[in-house]
């Protein structure tokens, strides 16, 4: 099955496309794992992207649509694979529909993880990183046994920039802006399901579990 896993910072993509992943017995592929790939191992695509991020600039759709090409024509994902984290526009999803035409192939199906902006902020804005050891916690979901003191090491907690609440609604902004228009792209393909990702992880597992078999995954 060739998937792509859709859905808003927070709702749980990473933690998802490992279980689908391996439910499927298929690579998980993520845009962020096939850059650092590119550039540790010093290709002219890894280059060429490095330069671009080391001037705190976006890595052209020309660039990352070829690592992603090469990447989808490598062994391990020829019976199928799932994308995590592209495509993040309609322009890169039409370029992928593209690719995968040119590689004789087609997406089967693309999984929306629903959840509203109130839970993201929820879930977001609730962590807390050890300054010590790096480990997350959540002041809700998985609380210290002393506020704000790492129970791992006795570290201090902190939250990151990026876990508080106004950075989130400005990447939900963004999110709207230009990542949701792919559910109507691909709805409009007959390409999209949605599932609810509330509730506990095992739960929404169990939920993209039983859509994938009703779509024959």
């Amino acid at each position: 099955m060739r998937l792509v896993l859709v859905g808003p910072p927070g709702a749980g993509k990473g933690t998802q496309a490992e279980f689908i992943a391996a439910h499927l017995a298929v690579p998980k592929i993520s845009t962020g794992d096939i850059f650092r790939a590119n550039v540790s191992q010093g290709t002219p695509l890894g280059v060429e992207a490095k330069r671009y991020m080391d001037a705190g600039q976006l890595v052209p759709d020309e660039v990352t649509i070829n690592m992603v090409r090469d990447r989808l024509a490598e062994p391990d994902a020829g019976d199928g694979f799932l994308l995590d984290g592209f495509p993040r526009t309609v322009p890169q999803a039409s370029a992928l529909d593209k690719l995968l035409a040119d590689l004789g192939t087609a997406l089967d199906l693309v999984m929306e993880l629903v959840v509203d902006d109130d839970e993201v902020i929820r879930r977001l804005s609730g962590r807390r990183t050890c300054r010590g050891c790096g480990k997350i916690w959540h002041v809700e979901f998985d609380p210290t046994s002393k506020p704000d003191v790492c129970d791992r090491c006795g570290s201090e907690l902190f939250q990151r920039d990026d876990d508080k609440a106004e950075t989130i609604a400005n990447r939900l902004v963004e999110y709207a802006d230009k990542t949701a228009p792919l559910v109507d792209f691909y709805g409009a393909q007959g390409k999209l399901v949605g599932i609810d990702a509330t509730g506990p992880v095992e739960d929404v597992t169990v939920r993209a579990i039983d859509a994938l078999q009703s779509y024959g995954g």
